[in-house]
């Protein structure tokens, strides 16, 4: 395990991006840099190899080792990291070799969701991934607060290039999670759904959680504790 880093004057947080879409990589590093204070950088990292969005399971394992390697690589100048995919690729492999704070978006949108002891929901685009999900919530221990997943309709990569179609779609889906799911938190699930989930915050009353800026915020408190 290497040894921590020796402070120094500025914070760097690390987004690692496990889709190859700079697109959305420089999306969600301006989603997170919007809630960092001063004296905070964000250096993001976009995946060389795999797929512009990752929608299915095989993808999401294929792509555990490449944040692993930028992750590690990263290591060396950063404070902090966040895998920025829902499924949180290789966020466990970092932990076990980095003394830094790692955090993924899933995880730290379903602490956030599940505050309080909240029932939770999830909206998204990825009907492949549901299972994933479910399993995310068993290992964190809130099976018994996850309410499942609502899904938009149609060709999920498609859907997030058309920013008004997947609002529509993710605003109907969130509706439902809250009105017929019984939810008391609603996660838009996806680091390509960062800027639909800010809008959707803006607009609904409800408690809407945007994974990108649970996972700025939960990183912030665990690096304020080292």
């Amino acid at each position: 395990m290497p040894e921590p880093r020796p402070e120094t004057g500025s914070r760097k947080i690390v987004l690692i991006n496990p889709n190859t879409s700079v697109r959305t990589t420089a999306m969600m590093a301006g989603i997170a840099r919007t809630y960092l204070p001063a004296g905070f950088t964000v250096e993001a990292l976009t995946a060389e190899t795999g797929v512009s969005m990752i929608v299915n399971p095989q993808e999401l394992a294929a792509s555990v080792p490449g944040v692993v390697t930028m992750g590690l690589s990263a290591a060396a100048s950063a404070d902090g990291i966040i895998v920025g995919a829902f499924g949180d690729p290789g966020l466990e492999q970092l932990r076990q070799n980095l003394v830094i704070p790692v955090t993924g978006i899933c995880e730290a949108s379903m602490l956030e969701a599940s505050i309080g002891a909240r029932r939770f929901a999830i909206a998204t685009v990825t009907p492949l991934l549901v299972e994933s999900f479910a399993e995310k919530a068993k290992n964190l221990g809130l099976s018994h607060l996850y309410a499942g997943t609502r899904l938009t309709e149609g060709d999920p990569i498609a859907l997030a290039q058309d920013p008004e179609r997947l609002h529509a779609a993710l605003l109907d889906a969130t509706r439902k999670c809250f009105d017929e799911d019984r939810a008391e938190a609603v996660i838009i699930g996806g680091g390509p759904l960062g800027q639909a989930a800010m809008r959707l915050q803006q607009e609904l009353s409800a408690p809407v959680i945007a994974p990108i800026r649970s996972a700025v915020i939960r990183l912030l408190g665990e690096m304020a504790e080292i």
